[in-house]
């Protein structure tokens, strides 16, 4: 009676405690996987709509400024003949400004959103305003353009720039098309490359 007693109080042995200690591991380390995934997910897709944002921002800036340049125009009107602080005037001066130029391959030399076109500029939202030259940087956390509070002016545009062509090869035609390459690239949390994003926005004007 005592040995059996003594027999079935024996422990566990060290490999099956090993064992148990092994497939613990393997459950939390999956587990904490999964879950970086997840946030990882989680956050690119913010970043995305953030990004889409910003986008759809320049964009509807760029309709604004045609639409009123078109309310505004007149046959045989210069760009002198626009109020300087009018819409209808930036649209004017931006396309003066803008010509046949080769697209970038997505704006990004060396893959690391770090290499803008020389011939991108973007718009300031808040203004209205056509900015051709702004101060380029890569993004930080996801690709938007940066304003100074106290005046609403643009400080950066951090991995955000338009492109834009002037189509003018139709003789025939009354009017003259601009496309405008509206691009974002950043980094983004587990991807070993950068996001990317854009959209192409047409908009027209008379040829005379």
């Amino acid at each position: 009676m005592w040995r059996l007693n003594r027999t079935s109080s024996c422990g566990d042995t060290l490999i099956e405690v090993l064992f148990a200690i092994t497939v613990f591991s393997l459950v939390v380390v999956g587990s904490i996987s999964i879950m970086n995934q997840g946030v990882n997910a989680s956050q690119r897709a913010l970043e995305i709509t953030l990004v889409r944002n910003e986008i759809d921002a320049q964009a509807e800036t760029l309709r604004f400024l045609n639409s009123s340049y078109l309310s505004a125009y007149k046959t045989g009107q210069i760009l002198a003949d626009y109020a300087v602080d009018s819409p209808a005037y930036q649209w004017a001066y931006m396309s003066s400004r803008l010509s046949d130029v080769i697209i970038s391959d997505f704006g990004v030399v060396d893959s690391t959103c770090s290499s803008f076109p020389q011939k991108a500029f973007i718009m300031n939202t808040k203004l209205a305003q056509y900015i051709e030259s702004p101060t380029f940087k890569p993004s930080e956390t996801f690709a938007q353009v940066k304003y100074d509070s106290s005046n609403d002016s643009i400080t950066s545009s951090n991995g955000l720039w338009i492109e834009a062509v002037k189509t003018t090869n139709n003789p025939l035609s009354p009017t003259y098309y601009i496309d405008f390459h509206i691009r974002a690239c950043w980094n983004t949390p587990g991807q070993t490359k950068p996001a990317t994003t854009g959209t192409i926005v047409r908009l027209y004007e008379p040829k005379y």
